[in-house]
């Protein structure tokens, strides 16, 4: 018999805990320490008093436990120095030092302090830990915490400076303690790289045991694990996974060899939980999945997976996926928790305790070079914008989600639909047809260097974002038409592809596709570096997820990795454009609030949320109205399906199942059954029996939502029609750079002059430039070399080319665009210090100061130059164009060492060879 009073209660918690955990409990009058590895004594005498708990491990005393009611779980700290006082008293019969190990609990609350470590400080526990931990713990020298210090001064060879400051600001979060940390990189600026090298680190110096890298979809830990298998020390030739082994989680086995394991966060959870996970549970992330779980099933202890079973977790994009169902997972383990994310919330914060080891925001990252900032170009259409009515009484064609299947069919009454219905009821090919031949033609003015040698526009590497597959379907047949390209021109990338993986590889290395259309696989977390161009065709109403997206654009790739894949492309990529076609950088943004319960949950959230473990009442009843709905939808030959799938149960026996799991007179019987079985027991033990007996039930509703008949649910419901609008023609309203790009172009260049001016008069060319006009044929590539590294040190976002678009937004350039960097920094200084009213490639300037200088020359009663010597002269003014300065040791470098070199000038100039040099000098420069 149970006994009921709360202090017995909280002390059957702890045995049961104890005993899940692997300890044998013992009352201190028939103790012995041979029968296992770890005994716990119940009331053992010390000169301090009576211990709740001693644990003995291999016979010796390492710990105590100081049990409280659960009423005095508010007070557990304030019992840490009684705890304290029977560890560090004498036990009876024994002569034993102080031991190690301090534990308080009421059953349902446990904190736990090493006194061993070099600050003592508790911290709460999911349960104990297992008496072989301990073991292990006892032979090392050192603990974790104290190892932690003996992490060495970082070596920053090829880590850029906010990565540097992210993990030497972690590493001290780690000595002083902190149970929890947060790193914030933005997109692109290498926050795994970062994560794989403090692992590396803690690994390494620290000792650490094992590492859980935690992701929320099985496309970002298939990432992981491949930049996990590239990463290389900076201290060590061999590769990671030479050093340390690797294993990403496909099944509910977890082996223990390994050092750092890979999994998403709901595959962790179905382990906790003792349930296997179907994989297609894994490539949405949980975030997503617009559930609100009010009573999350809880996590119960796996012995396979103790609470010390990792040292430290990461958790990558946490903040989309650390709450409600999926904190359990991160409260379970006695970890220290590191988050990962570009683009955090109020809620990430404070998840992390306020403890913010990194801020580096997109706007820094574009700052220091480390990203690429964006402008926005619109498309606003009519349609788009207001919707359309079809009248009654059109022929219109109606298809079918899935199958694509078209009827033609008469309508009996007006069709009218909002733009929130475009590309779900109704479809209107015009208005998808109008977006996309707008953007064809609009692209050579968004990228005005893109023509090959034929004067041919080479499309930039462009992701377009579609609604559903249905809408990727139409947007992809349009654009093959508009662009007049053939299939692998433009392709989709989605889960629901045969091979999303490997067209995404062809997307990010290979000439082809040009242009990829996807719903979610690619709207975060997935590097396309040479990716150019965003064209959004659907809205976003969350501010986190909007970032993630554009973050797909932010990546920088050098000039020729970009020619691998755009051969036509003449400058490092410094910026992409964001092409909004339904509103979406104005449409209002909130705070994703992930698992956060709106009416009219999608069918599809409700089948993800329970085949993820989510069991809540709403839930079941939710799902059972919807599936009663469908019942009366489906053919006789779609039901058969259905109860094949699902073992032979029907429809309306699932939704049977589903309600009963709830239904107080269900439970009320399994009670009474339960009572008359178990008369005259405890009512805990009657408590218990009925709860695991009410689980079966939810579990027997629950199981058979596999993702195989998830996947047919959804694909049966989707098989309805939608109306196609081939009548209504949609309407171009506007379309053009964004204002708001006007205003950043107006500060960079304002930006820009200021570094200018305050530098004038102190670095050489700039004085120059500045001085008298005579003075500027001193300049030499060297001069201008030495500007533009300091202009790169001093501010990476003032890069010249990105200065001459800015120019170019406003409409400010003359007579094309420069070749190269130096050639736009030496025309925009010109520019600025007033030499030019106009902003001319410095090129076209030498051209023109070249013609103007024969003609004077010609003009003139002197000798007028022979074609030879005019070849010989053109070379000269081309050299002076991309060099901006020439003397006699020019001469021995290319074009002129092939042609005869100072030699053949002195043949064709004679004594006038250092005159012509000179005149050439001042007058291109003028």
């Amino acid at each position: 018999m149970h006994n009921q009073n709360p202090e017995q209660i909280a002390r059957d918690n702890i045995d049961k805990q104890l005993v899940a955990c692997g300890w044998i409990i013992q009352d201190k009058a028939k103790i012995n320490l041979g029968a296992g590895i770890g005994v716990a004594i119940r009331e053992y005498q010390t000169d301090a008093g009576p211990a709740d708990y001693v644990l003995f491990i291999n016979k010796k005393p390492v710990g105590v436990i100081e049990a409280k009611k659960e009423e005095e779980g508010i007070h557990l700290i304030s019992v840490e120095d009684q705890s304290s006082e029977y560890a560090s008293a004498k036990l009876k019969y024994l002569n034993n030092d102080p031991l190690p190990f301090v534990y308080e609990s009421t059953g349902e609350i446990t904190r736990f302090t090493d006194y061993r470590d070099p600050k003592p400080r508790s911290r709460n526990l999911f349960t104990f830990h297992k008496p072989e931990t301990l073991i292990q713990w006892i032979k090392e020298e050192r603990t974790l915490r104290a190892r932690l210090f003996d992490i060495p001064e970082l070596k920053t060879d090829g880590l850029r400076d906010c990565q540097i400051k992210a993990i030497n600001k972690l590493e001290n979060s780690f000595r002083e303690n902190r149970p929890k940390a947060l790193v914030q990189m933005a997109t692109g600026s290498g926050k795994t790289f970062t994560a794989i090298t403090f692992i590396y680190r803690l690994l390494k110096y620290a000792k650490a045991k094992r590492i859980l890298f935690l992701v929320d979809t099985k496309n970002l830990g298939e990432q992981a694990e491949q930049e996990f298998m590239a990463y290389v020390p900076n201290d060590d030739n061999r590769k990671f996974t030479e050093l340390y082994g690797v294993h990403r989680l496909k099944s509910g086995f977890i082996p223990t060899d390994n050092k750092v394991y890979i999994s998403t966060i709901q595959r962790f959870y179905s382990i906790l939980r003792g349930e296997e996970l179907d994989e297609k549970a894994e490539e949405t992330n949980p975030g997503e999945i617009k559930w609100d779980k009010r009573e999350p099933i809880p996590v119960v202890y796996n012995p396979k997976v103790p609470l010390e079973f990792f040292d430290f977790v990461i958790i990558d994009e946490c903040h989309r996926s650390i709450y409600n169902l999926w904190k359990q997972v991160l409260d379970y383990f006695d970890s220290f928790l590191i988050g990962l994310t570009a683009t955090p919330d109020n809620r990430t914060f404070g998840f992390f305790n306020q403890n913010i080891v990194s801020e580096y925001t997109h706007e820094q990252a574009v700052a220091d070079g480390v990203n690429v900032g964006f402008n926005v170009y619109q498309i606003e259409t009519e349609i788009t914008k207001k919707g359309s009515v079809i009248w009654k009484g059109e022929f219109v064609d109606h298809r079918e989600k899935l199958t694509r299947k078209k009827r033609w069919e008469q309508l009996d009454e007006d069709k009218t639909y909002s733009n929130k219905q475009l590309d779900d009821d109704v479809v209107n090919p015009n208005q998808i047809r109008l977006i996309i031949k707008t953007f064809k033609e609009h692209l050579p003015e968004m990228f005005t260097e893109r023509f090959d040698e034929h004067n041919v526009f080479e499309v930039p590497k462009t992701l377009i974002f579609a609604k559903t597959d249905s809408h990727a379907d139409d947007i992809i047949q349009i654009v093959r038409e508009e662009f007049a390209e053939e299939n692998k021109f433009c392709k989709k990338i989605t889960y629901n592809t045969d091979d999303p993986k490997g067209t995404l590889a062809q997307f990010r290395n290979d000439y082809h596709p040009r242009i990829a259309v996807t719903v979610d696989m690619i709207a975060t977390g997935t590097d396309v570096k040479p990716l150019e161009c965003l064209l959004f065709m659907r809205d976003v109403k969350s501010r986190n997820y909007f970032e993630q997206m554009k973050g797909r654009g932010t990546r920088t790739i050098t000039l020729d990795d970009l020619r691998k894949v755009t051969p036509t492309a003449k400058f490092t990529k410094d910026h992409f454009v964001i092409v909004d076609a339904i509103g979406v950088t104005k449409s209002l943004k909130t705070d994703s609030r992930p698992l956060e319960k709106k009416p009219g949950v999608p069918l599809k959230d409700l089948l993800g949320a329970i085949a993820v473990g989510a069991r809540d009442e709403d839930l079941f009843t939710t799902l059972a109205g919807r599936l009663a709905r469908l019942d009366k939808q489906l053919t006789e030959k779609e039901k058969i399906v259905f109860a094949e799938k699902t073992g032979g149960k029907t429809i309306s026996q699932v939704v049977n199942d589903l309600l009963n799991a709830f239904n107080p007179d269900v439970l009320d019987e399994v009670r009474q059954d339960i009572a008359r079985k178990y008369v005259g027991e405890a009512p805990a033990f009657i408590d218990e029996k009925y709860n695991i007996q009410s689980s079966v039930l939810i579990e027997n509703a629950a199981s058979i939502f596999t993702g195989e008949l998830n996947e047919y649910i959804e694909k049966v419901r989707k098989a309805h029609s939608q109306v196609i609008d081939h009548i209504n023609p949609d309407k171009l309203l506007n379309v053009g750079w964004d204002k708001q790009n006007s205003e950043k172009a107006e500060t960079l260049i304002q930006d820009f002059a200021t570094w200018i001016d305050s530098n004038k008069d102190e670095i050489t060319a700039l004085q120059i430039f500045y001085g008298q006009p005579f003075r500027r044929r001193e300049l030499t590539y060297k001069m201008i070399k030495d500007v533009y590294e300091k202009l790169k040190t001093d501010k990476p976002l003032l890069a010249p080319l990105h200065i001459w678009r800015a120019y170019e937004q406003l409409g400010q350039t003359n007579n094309g665009s420069p070749k190269n960097e130096l050639i736009a920094l030496v025309s925009l200084i010109r520019k600025i210090s007033g030499i030019d009213t106009a902003l001319t490639p410095y090129d076209k300037i030498v051209d023109k100061n070249f013609q103007d200088w024969v003609w004077k020359r010609h003009s003139g009663a002197g000798q007028k130059f022979s074609e030879e010597q005019m070849e010989w002269l053109r070379m000269m003014k081309d050299y002076v164009a991309n060099s901006f300065h020439i003397d006699r040791d020019d001469f021995d470098l290319s074009p002129f060492n092939a042609n005869g070199g100072l030699t053949k000038m002195w043949a064709l100039f004679g004594e006038q060879t250092d005159e012509i040099i000179n005149e050439l000098n001042e007058a291109l420069a003028a």
